[in-house]
């Protein structure tokens, strides 16, 4: 019993708020990234938005994880962090990635789908990412 709730106190779901998500990103390779300070943040947005309004965050409070899926060929890809844990002193960041079916006809356009959401910063050292079907 004792293991059972120590278990779960090792591997709390963290909350996560989106900062930007969307199907066209700058970043053209497949990426995935935890952003901690500011300046990498100014330096990831300039990279993924170009000129676009960089969203506001505090790092003081929170910090940034990201996944982007890369440059894909048509339309009916995207991506989407779907949940963050904390397994001891890792962040876990689990994410989907849906591709259109292949019996199904998807315009020509070349798209590339990007998550970014927003934790509180916590004890974490490292940060996983893990693709979920």
């Amino acid at each position: 019993m004792i293991a059972v709730l120590l278990a779960a106190i090792l591997q709390a779901s963290v909350p996560l708020r989106s900062i930007d998500k969307g199907l066209n990103s700058d970043i053209d390779a497949a990426r995935q990234v935890a952003v901690r300070t500011a300046g990498e943040w100014s330096a990831l947005w300039a990279q993924h938005a170009g000129e676009r309004a960089k969203p506001a965050v505090d790092f003081s409070k929170d910090m940034l994880v990201a996944v982007f899926m890369g440059s894909r060929p048509t339309a009916g890809f995207a991506l989407e962090i779907t949940g963050v844990r904390q397994d001891g002193a890792t962040l876990v960041v689990s994410y989907t990635e849906t591709r259109p079916a292949p019996d199904r006809v998807a315009a020509q356009v070349l798209t590339s789908p990007y998550h970014i959401v927003a934790v509180p910063k916590g004890a974490a050292t490292t940060v996983k990412f893990e693709r979920v079907n």
